[in-house]
Protein backbone atom coordinates (compact mmCIF):
# COMPACT_ATOMS: atom_id res chain seq x y z
CA UNK A 1 0.00 0.00 0.00
CA UNK A 2 1.32 3.43 -0.98
CA UNK A 3 1.43 6.02 1.74
CA UNK A 4 1.31 9.78 1.57
CA UNK A 5 4.86 10.92 2.28
CA UNK A 6 4.41 14.69 2.58
CA UNK A 7 2.21 16.93 4.67
CA UNK A 8 0.78 18.59 1.59
CA UNK A 9 -2.87 18.16 0.69
CA UNK A 10 -3.20 15.26 -1.74
CA UNK A 11 -6.01 15.52 -4.28
CA UNK A 12 -7.22 12.50 -6.23
CA UNK A 13 -8.40 13.03 -9.80
CA UNK A 14 -10.39 10.24 -11.48
CA UNK A 15 -10.43 10.98 -15.20
CA UNK A 16 -8.51 10.56 -18.47
CA UNK A 17 -5.05 11.11 -17.05
CA UNK A 18 -2.68 13.97 -17.78
CA UNK A 19 -0.13 15.02 -20.38
CA UNK A 20 -2.50 15.87 -23.23
CA UNK A 21 -0.56 17.08 -26.27
CA UNK A 22 -0.48 20.86 -26.42
CA UNK A 23 -1.88 21.40 -22.95
CA UNK A 24 0.04 23.59 -20.48
CA UNK A 25 1.92 21.48 -17.95
CA UNK A 26 0.15 23.15 -15.02
CA UNK A 27 -0.01 20.66 -12.17
CA UNK A 28 1.87 17.81 -13.87
CA UNK A 29 4.98 18.47 -11.79
CA UNK A 30 2.88 17.89 -8.68
CA UNK A 31 1.55 14.47 -9.70
CA UNK A 32 3.16 12.16 -7.15
CA UNK A 33 1.45 8.87 -8.01
CA UNK A 34 -0.72 7.55 -10.83
CA UNK A 35 -2.49 4.36 -11.89
CA UNK A 36 -4.72 3.29 -14.79
CA UNK A 37 -7.76 1.07 -14.37
CA UNK A 38 -8.83 -0.92 -17.42
CA UNK A 39 -11.83 -3.23 -17.57
CA UNK A 40 -11.23 -6.59 -19.27
CA UNK A 41 -13.45 -9.23 -17.66
CA UNK A 42 -12.48 -7.55 -14.43
CA UNK A 43 -10.30 -4.66 -13.36
CA UNK A 44 -6.77 -4.66 -14.74
CA UNK A 45 -4.21 -2.24 -13.35
CA UNK A 46 -1.85 -0.83 -15.99
CA UNK A 47 0.59 2.08 -16.21
CA UNK A 48 -0.94 5.45 -17.03
CA UNK A 49 -0.63 6.56 -20.66
CA UNK A 50 -0.68 10.15 -21.90
CA UNK A 51 -4.11 11.72 -21.84
CA UNK A 52 -5.73 11.03 -25.22
CA UNK A 53 -8.86 13.14 -24.64
CA UNK A 54 -7.70 16.29 -22.87
CA UNK A 55 -10.45 16.09 -20.28
CA UNK A 56 -8.30 15.07 -17.33
CA UNK A 57 -5.48 17.44 -18.29
CA UNK A 58 -7.90 20.37 -18.38
CA UNK A 59 -9.33 19.50 -14.98
CA UNK A 60 -5.88 19.01 -13.47
CA UNK A 61 -4.94 22.49 -14.63
CA UNK A 62 -8.11 23.97 -13.12
CA UNK A 63 -7.58 22.32 -9.74
CA UNK A 64 -3.85 23.02 -9.68
CA UNK A 65 -4.38 26.72 -10.31
CA UNK A 66 -6.94 26.95 -7.51
CA UNK A 67 -4.83 24.89 -5.09
CA UNK A 68 -1.20 25.82 -5.84
CA UNK A 69 0.22 24.01 -2.81
CA UNK A 70 -1.55 20.68 -3.33
CA UNK A 71 -0.17 17.47 -4.82
CA UNK A 72 -2.05 15.02 -7.02
CA UNK A 73 -2.82 11.33 -7.35
CA UNK A 74 -4.16 10.46 -10.81
CA UNK A 75 -6.51 7.55 -11.46
CA UNK A 76 -7.01 7.03 -15.19
CA UNK A 77 -10.33 5.44 -16.17
CA UNK A 78 -10.94 7.05 -19.59
CA UNK A 79 -8.67 6.39 -22.55
CA UNK A 80 -10.16 6.51 -26.05
CA UNK A 81 -13.54 7.95 -25.06
CA UNK A 82 -15.35 9.33 -22.04
CA UNK A 83 -16.95 6.04 -21.08
CA UNK A 84 -16.30 3.86 -18.06
CA UNK A 85 -17.86 1.30 -15.75
CA UNK A 86 -18.92 1.47 -12.10
CA UNK A 87 -16.25 -1.12 -11.34
CA UNK A 88 -13.50 1.08 -12.74
CA UNK A 89 -14.67 4.13 -10.83
CA UNK A 90 -14.99 2.10 -7.62
CA UNK A 91 -11.52 0.61 -8.03
CA UNK A 92 -10.08 4.07 -8.65
CA UNK A 93 -11.74 5.44 -5.50
CA UNK A 94 -10.47 2.55 -3.37
CA UNK A 95 -6.95 3.02 -4.74
CA UNK A 96 -7.03 6.74 -4.00
CA UNK A 97 -8.08 6.03 -0.43
CA UNK A 98 -5.05 3.74 -0.14
CA UNK A 99 -2.88 6.66 -1.26
CA UNK A 100 -4.33 8.64 1.64
CA UNK A 101 -5.81 11.41 -0.47
CA UNK A 102 -7.65 14.20 1.31
CA UNK A 103 -10.03 14.99 -1.50
CA UNK A 104 -11.30 13.29 -4.68
CA UNK A 105 -12.60 14.96 -7.86
CA UNK A 106 -15.08 12.94 -9.93
CA UNK A 107 -16.15 15.06 -12.89
CA UNK A 108 -18.38 12.29 -14.16
CA UNK A 109 -21.85 10.91 -13.64
CA UNK A 110 -23.28 7.44 -14.17
CA UNK A 111 -26.99 7.03 -14.75
CA UNK A 112 -27.58 4.06 -12.48
CA UNK A 113 -26.90 3.30 -8.85
CA UNK A 114 -24.53 0.36 -8.47
CA UNK A 115 -23.62 -1.27 -5.17
CA UNK A 116 -19.94 -1.53 -6.06
CA UNK A 117 -19.74 2.23 -6.59
CA UNK A 118 -21.92 3.13 -3.63
CA UNK A 119 -19.86 1.05 -1.19
CA UNK A 120 -16.58 2.46 -2.53
CA UNK A 121 -17.87 5.97 -1.83
CA UNK A 122 -19.00 4.89 1.63
CA UNK A 123 -15.52 3.54 2.39
CA UNK A 124 -13.89 6.76 1.22
CA UNK A 125 -16.23 8.92 3.28
CA UNK A 126 -15.68 6.71 6.33
CA UNK A 127 -11.93 7.28 5.88
CA UNK A 128 -12.50 11.03 6.05
CA UNK A 129 -12.04 11.73 2.35
CA UNK A 130 -14.03 14.60 0.83
CA UNK A 131 -15.67 13.59 -2.47
CA UNK A 132 -16.71 16.15 -5.09
CA UNK A 133 -18.75 14.76 -7.99
CA UNK A 134 -20.36 16.54 -10.90
CA UNK A 135 -24.12 16.81 -11.05
CA UNK A 136 -26.44 18.32 -13.65
CA UNK A 137 -27.98 21.64 -12.65
CA UNK A 138 -31.36 20.06 -13.42
CA UNK A 139 -32.65 16.64 -14.35
CA UNK A 140 -32.34 13.09 -13.14
CA UNK A 141 -29.73 12.30 -10.48
CA UNK A 142 -26.42 10.75 -11.47
CA UNK A 143 -23.93 8.75 -9.45
CA UNK A 144 -21.82 9.13 -7.41
CA UNK A 145 -23.05 12.70 -6.81
CA UNK A 146 -26.45 11.40 -5.63
CA UNK A 147 -24.95 9.35 -2.80
CA UNK A 148 -25.25 10.77 0.75
CA UNK A 149 -22.15 12.62 1.88
CA UNK A 150 -20.88 13.34 -1.63
CA UNK A 151 -20.70 17.04 -2.51
CA UNK A 152 -22.84 17.63 -5.63
CA UNK A 153 -21.01 20.12 -7.83
CA UNK A 154 -22.09 21.76 -11.07
CA UNK A 155 -21.37 24.71 -13.33
CA UNK A 156 -23.02 28.09 -12.83
CA UNK A 157 -23.03 30.66 -15.63
CA UNK A 158 -23.30 33.46 -13.08
CA UNK A 159 -19.70 32.77 -12.08
CA UNK A 160 -17.76 35.08 -14.37
CA UNK A 161 -14.28 33.90 -13.42
CA UNK A 162 -12.63 30.95 -11.65
CA UNK A 163 -12.58 32.77 -8.31
CA UNK A 164 -16.36 32.93 -8.04
CA UNK A 165 -18.69 30.20 -6.81
CA UNK A 166 -22.35 29.81 -5.96
CA UNK A 167 -24.19 28.16 -3.09
CA UNK A 168 -27.15 26.40 -4.67
CA UNK A 169 -28.47 23.89 -2.14
CA UNK A 170 -31.16 22.70 -4.55
CA UNK A 171 -32.48 19.18 -5.12
CA UNK A 172 -29.92 18.86 -7.92
CA UNK A 173 -26.66 20.38 -6.69
CA UNK A 174 -24.96 21.87 -3.66
CA UNK A 175 -22.52 24.34 -5.23
CA UNK A 176 -21.67 25.77 -8.64
CA UNK A 177 -18.46 27.03 -10.19
CA UNK A 178 -16.99 28.65 -13.29
CA UNK A 179 -18.11 26.63 -16.29
CA UNK A 180 -15.16 26.72 -18.69
CA UNK A 181 -11.80 24.94 -18.85
CA UNK A 182 -9.36 24.11 -21.64
CA UNK A 183 -9.79 21.49 -24.36
CA UNK A 184 -13.50 22.16 -24.70
CA UNK A 185 -14.33 21.04 -21.17
CA UNK A 186 -17.39 22.95 -19.98
CA UNK A 187 -20.37 22.74 -17.64
CA UNK A 188 -20.61 20.51 -14.59
CA UNK A 189 -17.22 18.86 -15.21
CA UNK A 190 -15.40 22.19 -15.15
CA UNK A 191 -17.51 23.54 -12.29
CA UNK A 192 -16.80 20.47 -10.18
CA UNK A 193 -13.04 20.84 -10.73
CA UNK A 194 -13.15 24.52 -9.81
CA UNK A 195 -14.87 23.71 -6.53
CA UNK A 196 -12.46 20.86 -5.80
CA UNK A 197 -9.67 23.37 -6.30
CA UNK A 198 -11.27 25.83 -3.90
CA UNK A 199 -11.53 23.09 -1.27
CA UNK A 200 -7.95 22.01 -1.91
CA UNK A 201 -6.75 25.56 -1.25
CA UNK A 202 -8.88 25.78 1.90
CA UNK A 203 -7.39 22.53 3.22
CA UNK A 204 -3.86 23.64 2.30
CA UNK A 205 -4.39 26.75 4.37
CA UNK A 206 -5.28 24.67 7.41
CA UNK A 207 -9.05 24.48 7.05
CA UNK A 208 -10.91 21.80 8.97
CA UNK A 209 -11.25 18.68 6.84
CA UNK A 210 -14.65 17.42 7.98
CA UNK A 211 -17.54 17.62 5.53
CA UNK A 212 -19.62 20.03 7.60
CA UNK A 213 -16.73 22.50 7.90
CA UNK A 214 -15.98 22.32 4.19
CA UNK A 215 -19.65 22.91 3.40
CA UNK A 216 -19.79 25.95 5.68
CA UNK A 217 -16.60 27.38 4.22
CA UNK A 218 -17.84 27.05 0.65
CA UNK A 219 -21.07 28.78 1.61
CA UNK A 220 -19.10 31.59 3.23
CA UNK A 221 -17.15 32.10 -0.01
CA UNK A 222 -20.17 32.15 -2.31
CA UNK A 223 -20.88 35.09 -4.61
CA UNK A 224 -24.35 33.85 -5.54
CA UNK A 225 -27.09 32.02 -3.67
CA UNK A 226 -30.03 29.99 -4.84
CA UNK A 227 -30.79 28.71 -8.31
CA UNK A 228 -29.32 30.29 -11.42
CA UNK A 229 -31.77 32.65 -13.17
CA UNK A 230 -31.79 34.63 -16.41
CA UNK A 231 -30.56 37.88 -14.85
CA UNK A 232 -27.71 36.94 -12.48
CA UNK A 233 -27.25 40.47 -11.16
CA UNK A 234 -30.56 39.99 -9.34
CA UNK A 235 -29.20 37.23 -7.15
CA UNK A 236 -25.94 38.57 -5.78
CA UNK A 237 -24.95 37.68 -2.24
CA UNK A 238 -27.28 40.25 -0.73
CA UNK A 239 -30.28 38.25 -1.98
CA UNK A 240 -29.47 34.95 -0.32
CA UNK A 241 -32.12 32.31 -0.86
CA UNK A 242 -34.37 34.55 -2.97
CA UNK A 243 -33.41 33.32 -6.43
Amino acid sequence: MMRKESDKVLIGLVDSGFGFAGSPPTGTDRVVVSQAFRFDEGIVLTPVIDDQLGHGSALLEVIAEQAPDAEFAIAQIFTERLATTPAQVAAAIDWLVEQQVDLINLSLGLRNDREILRTACERALAAGVIICASSPAKGDPVYPSAYPGVLRMTGDARCENPQQLSCLKTQYADFGGYVTARNGVIGASAGCAQLTGHIGRYLSQGGAADLASVDRWLESQADYFGVEVRFPQAVKSDSRGEA
